[in-house]
């Protein structure tokens, strides 16, 4: 069993840490969340230490977890510009296109 000292130097994650993240999400913590929250970090980065400890050289990389159909569909033009409303209040135009000064040399 592990006394409470052991229990402290073996954290993840330190409460410094806690507050530098806090401080880069502009999270006003009081002490007790500060203390909550870096026991509860210190859990899930515990956890994923464990994950990172199984052996899946034989798991097939997935992005799901379940297997899920690409849904296709033919692409079909819905609202097609109406050039002549879009040029109407144009200062300048040329052809079908906004006209405007050469800014480049």
């Amino acid at each position: 069993m592990l006394s409470k000292q052991d229990e402290v130097t073996l954290m993840k994650i330190s409460r410094e840490e806690v507050r530098h993240v806090a401080l880069l999400a502009r999270l006003a913590l009081s002490p007790q969340e500060e203390e909550a929250l870096t026991g509860q970090l210190d859990k899930i980065l515990t956890y994923i230490e464990k994950l990172g400890e199984l052996n899946t050289d034989a798991v097939e990389p997935t992005a799901h977890a379940v297997e899920v159909p690409t849904p296709f569909r033919e692409d079909q033009v819905r609202n097609q510009a109406d050039v002549e409303a879009l040029l109407r209040n144009a200062p300048e135009r040329g052809n079908d296109f906004f006209k405007v000064p050469k800014i480049i040399e």
